[in-house]
């Protein structure tokens, strides 16, 4: 159910706080954001937010917040996802011929939910269907939680500001993501990376924005001097159109 939202920013209740764990011991904190598509719900992330070998990170459950209350939205509630089932992974994620795409998603049972969850998802309305309507340059937000910080009395993320640094029409260097300048911390992996739309169609009025990404990581240079240079600032943002093809039947 998503319920009427007074004076509030329908874009801050498409993210969620994502807590992973391995059994009871909290590992890390993320972000993650809400897509509805043929009325299924899925939650969305950075894929290494659910599994990174590279850094062993195996989490076996997630936690999201929720809002449960639309009068009052310092009323939520913790929401455990499972990321196994018989030893087999619950999410999806892809691949393109550059290697991983760092994006992931998992399927919420809907009647497992709260009946009085106060959300807003992205739907496919929202994902571009061609990669030269944004320029660089174009301003952008990243809606989520950086190092797990957030209103916590409210539950509610927060939203750093950035531009397009790279061509959004090119992917860069080859792999599936455009470049983004935002000032982002651990804990902001799987945040979606919005620009808002100046004229909506219907099905955009109640989320007049484009979802044009998943922020994954910052981007360093290797050859950089720890001591002389600062650090780039730059980000990778993966395209969404990643979305279709794994929330497809």
């Amino acid at each position: 159910m998503q319920g009427p939202i007074v004076m509030i920013e329908p874009i801050l209740l498409t993210a969620a706080r994502v807590i992973t764990f391995s059994q009871s011991t909290c590992l890390t904190n993320a972000s993650g954001f809400f897509f509805e598509r043929d009325g299924r719900l899925y939650l969305v992330t950075s894929r290494h937010v659910l599994c990174d070998p590279a850094t062993r990170h195996a989490p076996d459950r997630i936690e999201i917040e929720l809002h449960i209350n639309p009068d009052n939205l310092a009323e939520s509630t913790g929401f455990s996802i499972p990321l196994y089932r018989d030893g087999q992974g619950l999410w999806k994620q892809g691949a393109d011929h550059s290697g991983d795409i760092d994006v992931a998603v998992i399927e919420l049972d809907r009647a497992a939910l709260p009946s009085t969850m106060v959300y807003r998802a992205f739907t496919p309305e929202h994902l571009l269907d061609c990669l030269d309507r944004v320029e660089v340059g174009e301003p952008l937000l990243v809606v989520g939680f950086p190092l797990g910080f957030h209103d916590a009395l409210h539950h509610m993320p927060v939203v750093r500001q950035a531009i397009i640094a790279s061509s959004f029409g090119l992917r860069f260097q080859g792999m599936g993501y455009f470049l983004s300048d935002a000032r982002t911390h651990r804990g902001t992996s799987g945040a979606p990376v919005v620009m808002r739309v100046t004229h909506p169609n219907p099905r955009q009025s109640e989320l007049p924005w484009m979802l044009l990404g998943v922020h994954s990581a910052r981007l360093d240079v290797g050859t950089r001097d720890l001591a002389l240079d600062e650090a780039l600032g730059l980000n990778c943002v993966w395209y969404t159109d990643i979305l279709m093809a794994l929330t497809a039947d």
